[in-house]
């Protein structure tokens, strides 16, 4: 009885304006998470796209500050830092080293702006999302970051597969790897920017990273990893929305939850395959 009561409500609440805005507006980030993600884990830029959301995190609390729009703050906040980590860290161990010192820093500048501001509550909204409120704004913000994206993104995605794949081959072929990087970065910081306003800074990296590696682990063809990294980012992100809704949880929560349980199911598949 209780089963049908919170499935009856869920389909109540889903007739709503409010939440079918913020139904598609997580399932446009799952879709850029879910096409961006196998590159990131290739390129091994797990901690680039933490670093940016944390430093979206202090784009959107400059942005509270100065009383303009904090997702432009965001938004600008995390391609900067994106940029900065893609220009000084091409080489994983010295990207490492740049993201950790930018990020403290930024870090540091944003919990500043918070104090300046007053608002500590708007600062934890950020940390952990906000999608329910997402709005028409934001859903169009999302909307026009995932056509930005995955139109730039198509049209590199090759050069920057080869250069991925063989750095030292693509620059002897001419492919332009430094600038494949920053684009790249750029695009990850778009990603994570509009992330940071649906699901928080602190689980971007479930639907940018987590859904990759699980597709990593059941085959080694970019075809169709790129293919099942959507699906599982998607799975994870409305999934996660509509099991969160009646039962009032964070959608945050449910995300993570069914992102690491398809991770850790995925991780069990691949290593009975091997064996």
């Amino acid at each position: 009885m209780g089963q049908f009561f919170q499935f009856s409500e869920t389909g109540h609440l889903l007739s709503y304006t409010f939440v079918q805005q913020s139904l598609l507006a997580i399932a446009l980030l799952g879709l850029i998470g879910g096409v961006l993600g196998p590159m990131i884990v290739a390129r091994q830029m797990s901690f680039a796209v933490h670093g940016a959301a944390e430093l979206s995190f202090t784009g959107a609390a400059a942005a509270l500050l100065a009383g303009v729009g904090v997702n432009i703050g965001g938004v600008i906040g995390a391609v900067l830092a994106a940029a900065v980590f893609g220009l000084l860290g091409q080489r994983a161990r010295e990207r490492d080293s740049v993201i950790g010192v930018v990020m403290a820093f930024g870090l540091g500048l944003g919990v500043l702006f918070l104090s300046l501001h007053g608002r500590v509550g708007q600062g934890f909204a950020l940390l952990t999302g906000q999608v329910v409120s997402v709005g028409t704004d934001g859903l169009i913000a999302v909307g026009v970051t995932a056509a930005v994206v995955l139109v730039v993104y198509a049209i590199i995605y090759r050069p920057l597969l080869f250069a991925s794949l063989d750095p030292r081959v693509a620059e002897t072929a001419g492919v332009p790897t430094r600038f494949l990087s920053v684009i790249f970065a750029i695009l990850v910081g778009l990603a994570a920017a509009q992330g940071v306003q649906i699901i928080g800074a602190l689980l971007v990296m479930s639907l940018l990273i987590t859904p990759a590696a699980a597709a990593a682990r059941l085959t080694a063809d970019p075809t169709k990893v790129l293919m099942l990294s959507v699906v599982f980012a998607e799975l994870a992100a409305v999934g996660g929305l509509i099991l969160s809704l009646a039962p009032e949880l964070p959608v945050s929560v449910a995300v993570t939850t069914i992102s690491f349980a398809v991770y850790v199911i995925c991780r069990l598949v691949g290593t009975r395959r091997r064996d």
